[in-house]
């Protein structure tokens, strides 16, 4: 059957009423069947929970502001310079390029990011001693995060 025709067929069918249609010719069969729209779930109002009485401008001005502190960690944020997953050491069970408390230069390797199969080394951007471990190993790490504090 001409490809066209078919079309023809189908859209026949899917702008009728016809739910089933069946054509045998010479060179084919073929059968199309529409299928029925799943009945919309009723509609049913309930109402809300009854609210408090107190005006929000008075419950905002009750509590105290508080100003919020984020931890701000002194020293040298090495950053992620791309999207992977975070490797302390070159392979499983062989030693950590580096611990909290290691001394490193600039340009050591300091982790291993693994981006789309391949090992991308990380270096040191500042010399320093290392103050913490900001990723646990294995972990996914973004563009820009913070992977350790180097003082």
């Amino acid at each position: 059957m001409d490809l066209r025709k078919l079309k023809t067929l189908i859209d026949l069918v899917s702008d009728s009423n016809i739910s089933e249609l069946e054509i045998t010719e010479a060179d084919g069969k073929v059968r199309i069947v529409k299928s029925e729209p799943a009945a919309a779930a009723p509609l049913v109002y309930a109402p809300g929970p009854v609210m408090a009485t107190q005006p929000v401008a008075a419950a905002v001005a009750a509590a105290p502001a508080e100003p919020v502190a984020t931890p701000v960690d002194p020293g040298h944020a090495v950053k992620s310079p791309m999207v992977g997953t975070f490797y302390l050491s070159a392979s499983p069970g062989s030693k950590a390029f580096v611990e909290v408390g290691s001394q490193v230069k600039e340009g050591d390797p300091i982790c291993i990011i693994e981006a789309m199969k391949i090992m991308n080394e990380i270096e040191a951007d500042k010399s320093g001693t290392v103050k913490r471990i900001l990723c646990e190993n294995g972990q996914a790490v973004e563009f820009g995060q913070p992977l350790f504090i180097i003082e």
